[in-house]
């Protein structure tokens, strides 16, 4: 039979699902340059609006000078500069934790963690809707795979219970990505305290924006002491690149020794980690940052709610529109495009079935006019019918 990679990718195109690269031929920020047309953004995870400020910048350029423009080794071997530990150091005390490590991807940091602690004898439970980098570490892993039901603390109870695993890991996002909700986090320590598990959160979306000083989800529902595991990137957030795991010093250690893609990659630029540090400190102290963001969120709910669109129930800057039909949601996309605006459709199987949506993501970098903007096109396309 070989491999009919065209059958594939024709029936990938007839269920409307076929994804391209758009060409962004500017910074990240506000604007989107594509073709030659700028159109305001509404589909980056920028959430502070620092990938592109000038202090940020300007650290890079400063650690470029000083540091070159590669780290030329793994952190093992020779990778491991100056910047990259202050960093480490930064983010363990942002994060209340005793250490932090850093990983070149948020895939990489939650595949190294899960492959590092488990095995065969193991058991990981992850929530239903969990990222796919979470899913694929568990799977990856060779312990027993669970999925509970989203956001359900008595069945992750139930499945604990059940189980007989020499070690059981809880892993949840602390935002879901594709949704915007928060996992009850309270509810998921309390079912790891009663059956001996440890908790692992994912907190990508939540870093910088959660807690008035962008500490996460973990100090903004207190539970940051009965969290074994932190995740957090930088590339959301923090507007820089790359992805750190933060918790107790034997847990650093064994993730230093064991985790594969921490040992086996080379380390991210210093002046990536010397960016970080400054985009770090503007987050925890540039609050009017995080007050702007949710002033945009109200106006945006309150308006695409007035319009008749189905919202999800999200507090964060991830607000979806639910379309329901893949064919339906591009072409609402598309209508809002030739209007001006960037705004990705996500179908499955990023999504369930039946649950295509417009994922809008606001940030700081955006201004009341634009939400309003916004909501005008929306009220203007309607839910746009696809072509025949």
């Amino acid at each position: 039979m070989g491999f009919d990679l065209a059958a594939d990718l024709a029936a990938r195109r007839e269920q409307h699902r076929y994804r391209q690269p758009q060409i962004m031929d500017g910074p990240c920020g506000r604007h989107a340059l594509v073709g030659g047309q700028q159109y305001l953004n509404f589909c980056s995870n920028d959430y502070l609006g620092l990938a592109n400020d000038a202090d940020v910048i300007e650290a890079f350029r400063q650690g470029a000078r000083d540091w070159g423009v590669g780290s030329g080794a793994s952190h093992l071997v020779c990778g491991h500069q100056r910047p990259h530990q202050d960093l480490e150091e930064a983010l363990a005390e942002h994060t209340g934790r005793e250490r932090a490590l850093l990983f070149s991807t948020g895939y990489m940091a939650n595949l190294g963690v899960m492959s590092a602690l488990l095995g065969k004898r193991d058991a990981v439970f992850e929530d239903r809707l969990n990222h796919a980098s979470l899913l694929d570490g568990g799977l990856l892993s060779g312990a027993r795979f669970r999925r509970f039901a989203h956001n359900d603390a008595n069945a992750l109870s139930r499945q604990l219970q059940r189980s007989d695993a020499r070690r059981k890991l809880v892993v949840a996002d602390g935002i879901f990505s594709m949704d915007g909700d928060e996992a009850p986090l309270a509810a998921y320590a309390d079912a790891c305290e009663a059956h001996d598990a440890w908790l692992m959160v994912d907190d990508a979306h939540g870093l910088g924006v959660l807690d008035p000083q962008g500490r996460g989800s973990l100090f903004a529902q207190g539970v940051n002491p009965r969290t074994q595991i932190l995740m957090g990137t930088l590339g959301k957030g923090l507007g820089t690149g790359g992805a750190f795991v933060a918790g107790s010093h034997d847990l650093i250690e064994t993730l230093i020794q064991f985790a594969r893609t921490f040992i086996y990659t080379s380390a991210m630029p210093a002046a990536v980690a010397a960016a970080t540090r400054v985009s770090l400190h503007k987050s925890r102290e540039e609050n009017w940052r995080r007050e702007k963001l949710a002033e945009l969120i109200a106006r945006f709910r309150h308006g695409a709610s007035e319009l008749g669109y189905t919202l999800m129930p999200s507090r964060t800057p991830i607000q979806p529109l639910l379309i329901g039909s893949d064919a339906e949601a591009m072409a609402l996309s598309g209508a809002l495009q030739e209007k001006g605006l960037l705004i990705t459709a996500i179908r499955p199987p990023t999504v369930p079935e039946g649950e295509a949506r417009l994922r809008v993501t606001l940030s700081a970098a955006h201004e009341l006019k634009d939400v309003d903007a916004l909501l005008l096109a929306l009220d203007q396309v309607g839910r746009r019918k696809p072509d025949v």
